[in-house]
């Protein structure tokens, strides 16, 4: 005989819950990407995900808190995502593999493959945001804090799996780097060269700035990304 399981009412109201954030998440991304940031209504995100008005408010305070939410999931996938490749690396044994060529770095471990055109307009239109609302600008700001810790981790990671030696804390390099991808991810899509391009040439800037930090032992040449 099969014995049922019951789930606690609880948990099945926060399961709920959780996905009905998760599809006016994802409407918004949607409605954002055909309309911008200013034109995305609430009323027209509620439609996409098959929700009321209520149903919006009882998860977000406004619109704005649901597009920093929305643009801080962009955000730390990126983040998820090289910590989860330094993992992999490390068990696998590839990692210490890798040599001290900073464009050999960047490439297996912070793939930039995910910024896609939609997380690069929704970023700016934040920020943009943030730096017309105090409110939203502390929550953006806080928002940012924690990516560059998460980063720093991952620069950390990095550093003691290849016994790396860098020319500044690895928070300074956290914040070089997300500074050079975000600016030229944003040049890169506003130049509208193709999503490719846009990839290799932030891969490059990248690894310029991991030659400038990354101190290469005296008997090693230091390598190009040229």
């Amino acid at each position: 005989m099969t014995e049922t399981v019951e789930v606690p009412a609880g948990a099945m109201t926060s399961r709920r819950r959780e996905a009905t954030r998760q599809k006016l998440l994802d409407a918004a991304a949607q409605v954002f990407a055909e309309e911008g940031l200013d034109a995305a209504s609430v009323e027209a995100i509620c439609e996409r995900a098959g929700f009321t008005r209520g149903a919006f408010y009882s998860n977000f305070d406004s619109k704005d808190a649901l597009f920093l939410e929305l643009a801080g999931r962009v955000a730390r996938s990126r983040v998820d995502s090289a910590r989860e490749r330094v993992a992999l690396l490390e068990s696998e044994g590839d990692l210490r593999e890798v040599t001290v060529d900073a464009l050999s770095i960047v490439q297996q471990v912070l793939d930039v493959s995910g910024d896609d055109r939609l997380a690069i307009l929704l970023m700016s239109e934040i920020r943009i945001h943030a730096l017309r609302d105090p409110q939203l600008g502390a929550a953006y700001l806080a928002q940012n804090e924690d990516i560059r810790t998460s980063v720093a981790q991952v620069v950390r990671d990095i550093a003691a799996a290849k016994s790396l030696r860098l020319r500044l804390p690895a928070d300074e390099v956290a914040r070089l780097m997300l500074t050079v991808w975000e600016g030229e991810s944003v040049r890169g899509t506003m130049a509208g060269l193709d999503y490719e391009t846009v990839c290799r040439r932030t891969s490059e800037e990248l690894a310029r700035v991991a030659q400038l930090v990354i101190e290469v032992p005296a008997d090693q040449p230091r390598a190009s990304s040229e």
